[in-house]
């Protein structure tokens, strides 16, 4: 039985340890044995700490609701001191750090048995997962030939990969929810400030970078979100409180709500095909379950965000990079090509910039929030424009960083409905009810009001019900 927990949530394995079926020790065993079967082909799972995960079980695991899972955390922020990091850049390799974050300090206390470190981009800033420091790309366990997504594309692969049953990731342009869309998950972004980002940081990317976590069931989410969320000693924001929580949100479905339905870009393109109709069908699906279904187009100036974005993204990318030369030259065996092209962007740049993006940021959300007020509770749409794009696509060896994001066939274009939704700071989710024709995971893209959390996952759970993923299997956890 142990060697087929793969298909299993974590809130099921947590339970098989509490009734003494497993021990966390056999839990752990069967997670480093699929490491070494499947990451080969993958190389999604970095930095394996096996000793401290079995010092963590022998020195006692707290008797959180996930005592005893495996559990994986991205290679990129989220501060450990026992688990040094890359940060995805052969520039921040085997980065100690001096105490643990609050998000993993919580993340920890659930009682998981945290092993290793993903793959993620250097900086974090693709909807790839290629970085150099990991000596070749990550590859989606659907198809190996195409990507898992980024920038937490190595915790997608992960967890469709049946290595865990969930696993920590973050997201500042869609980094949850492009992998949940590339490997058949579920990600949910909370609303901005809802989880904390110290005592190592005040904001990401001007507030707009949260974490997250890539699950195969909507509880799993839920609950893990309730044990982290609230901000730390001192943050400069607040998300606005909850009234009951994710996990009770999900007990029962929520009111019949409005949708707004929009299967082409958010700017009036046509999108794929496929895609398009994984989100009609969704939108068939919720009418069928009594909710309003209509169409809709937000009137919010959405090329403007991208450009403020791609600017706030290059001057935060040129000073983590400036920082950690330490007067070094900015030569390619130290930083790839995008991240370059950041830097040369920044300097480029008026000094007034920075902050005149955060004001288009800011009056951006205020569009969202209008579009809200005036319009639908929630807004349907695809996750990304296309199916999992190939390896290679989007290769951080170009210097043209904001060819790269905005240019066309960028990033942007194939992503161009997550990256709205860190601008307006609104909870947003990618569900996979779709598949394309080569058998390759679609993301359906959910999103409501600021502050709406408990509404937006407590539909997420009425959709998982209704049209369940959990028998799903990607071919290399099969």
């Amino acid at each position: 039985m142990i060697g087929d927990l793969g298909a299993a949530d974590a809130t099921e394995l947590a339970g098989l340890v509490a009734t003494g079926e497993v021990t966390p020790d056999e839990l752990l065993d069967a997670a480093l044995a699929a490491v070494e079967a499947r990451n080969p082909a993958l190389n999604a799972v970095v930095l394996v700490q096996e000793e401290v995960a079995r010092r963590s079980i022998r020195e006692g695991l707290p008797h959180g609701p996930f005592r005893g899972v495996p559990f994986l955390i991205k290679d990129l922020g989220v501060e450990a001191k026992d688990f040094p990091s890359h940060n995805g850049s052969r520039l921040l390799a085997n980065t100690r750090y001096s105490g643990d974050s609050a998000i993993f300090a919580r993340m920890k206390a659930t009682g998981v048995v945290t092993f290793g470190r993903t793959t993620s981009p250097e900086g974090g800033i693709g909807a790839a997962t290629e970085a150099a420091v990991y000596g070749g790309p990550t590859r989606n366990p659907w198809n190996t030939d195409h990507t898992p997504g980024g920038s937490s594309g190595g915790a997608g692969a992960a967890v469709a990969a049946g290595i865990v049953a969930f696993a920590h990731g973050s997201d500042g342009g869609g980094s949850v929810r492009i992998p949940a869309s590339s490997c058949g998950l579920f990600g949910f972004k909370p609303t901005r400030a809802r989880l904390p980002d110290g005592p190592y940081a005040g904001e990401g990317w001007a507030g707009m970078a949260i974490d997250g976590f890539l699950t195969r069931s909507v509880r799993d989410t839920a609950v893990m979100l309730d044990a982290c969320e609230g901000a730390d000693l001192g943050a400069p924001y607040w998300a606005p409180p909850l009234a009951r929580g994710h996990a009770a949100a999900i007990s029962r479905p929520p009111r019949r709500l409005r949708v707004g339905v929009c299967d082409t870009t958010f700017t009036g393109e046509p999108i794929h095909p496929e895609v398009a109709e994984a989100v009609r069908a969704t939108a068939r699906l919720l009418e069928s379950l009594g909710h309003v279904v209509e169409p809709a187009l937000p009137r919010a100036d959405v090329p403007g965000m991208m450009r403020a974005w791609t600017d706030i993204v290059a001057v935060g990318t040129a000073l983590g990079i400036r920082g950690a030369l330490k007067g070094r030259p900015l030569t390619g065996d130290l930083v790839e090509g995008v991240g370059r092209g950041a830097c040369a962007h920044a300097e480029t740049l008026h000094p007034t910039r920075y902050l005149e993006a955060v004001g288009e940021i800011h009056a951006f959300g205020r569009q969202m929030a209008g579009v809200f007020d005036a319009g639908p509770d929630i807004l349907l749409s695809a996750t990304l424009a296309e199916p999992p794009a190939k390896v290679g696509r989007f290769s951080h060896a170009t210097e043209d960083y904001v060819a790269y994001r905005t240019g066309p066939g960028g990033i942007f274009a194939y992503s161009p409905f997550c990256a709205v939704f860190n601008a307006s700071g609104q909870p947003a989710a990618s569900l996979p009810l779709g598949m394309s024709g080569d058998g390759l995971p679609i993301g359906v893209h959910l999103a409501a009001a600021f502050g709406q959390d408990e509404t937006l996952i407590a539909l997420c759970a009425e959709v998982e019900r209704a049209a369940p993923w959990a028998g799903r299997r990607a071919p290399v956890a099969a």
